[in-house]
C-alpha cells in the first residue's frame, strides 16, 4: 500500500524541524553573546535600577543572581534545540519505516513521540500527529487468494 500522505507529512515536518533547529540555535547564540557583553549588562542594570515598578528587594535579587539567570536562558535554549533534534531523528526513523513498509504502528508511535518533543502544539507536531493517526487508521488492502482461486480483499488464507 502506498503511504504517500504519511511520507509527505513526515518530510514537511522534518523540514520544519530543521528550520526551527537552525533559527533557535542562531537565537540562542545571539542572545548569549549579547548578554555577555559588558556594555549591555551595565545598561540593563541601570534600567532595572531606575525602573519605579521594580522594588528594591527585586533589584537586589536580580543583581545578585544575574549570572545564574543568564546561564539559565542559555541552558533552556540549548535544551529546546536538543529536544527538536531528537524529534527530527525519530521523525526520520518513522519516515524510513513507512517508506520500507516495515511496521506502520511503530512508525506511528515514533511520529507521536517526535511530535511531543517538537512542541506539544506546534505546526510540526500537528503534522506528525496527523501522520501518526494515518499510520494507525489506514489498513493495507492486500489481496489474498483462497484455495478455490477466488480473490478477496479482507480474508487471509
Amino acid at each position: 500500500m502506498k503511504r504517500t500522505g504519511e511520507i509527505a507529512l513526515g518530510v514537511i515536518s522534518a523540514i520544519f524541524s530543521l528550520i526551527s533547529i537552525v533559527l533557535i540555535s542562531l537565537l540562542v547564540i545571539g542572545v548569549s553573546t549579547t548578554l555577555k557583553e559588558e556594555g549591555f549588562n551595565t545598561e540593563l542594570k541601570n534600567q532595572i535600577l531606575t525602573n519605579p515598578a521594580i522594588s528594591a528587594q527585586d533589584v537586589e535579587y536580580i543583581t545578585q543572581n544575574a549570572d545564574v539567570i543568564l546561564s539559565g536562558v542559555n541552558v533552556i535554549g540549548w535544551g529546546i534545540v536538543i529536544s527538536i533534534f531528537i524529534s527530527l531523528v525519530l521523525n526520520i526513523f518513522g519516515i524510513v519505516f513507512i517508506y520500507n513498509n516495515k511496521n506502520q504502528k511503530l512508525a506511528g508511535i515514533m511520529f507521536i513521540f517526535a511530535g511531543v518533543l517538537a512542541g506539544i502544539l506546534s505546526i510540526t507536531s500537528i503534522l506528525l500527529y496527523i501522520a501518526a493517526i494515518l499510520c494507525f487508521v489506514r489498513k493495507s488492502t492486500e489481496e489474498f487468494a483462497d484455495p478455490g482461486g477466488n480473490y478477496s480483499s479482507n480474508e487471509p488464507l
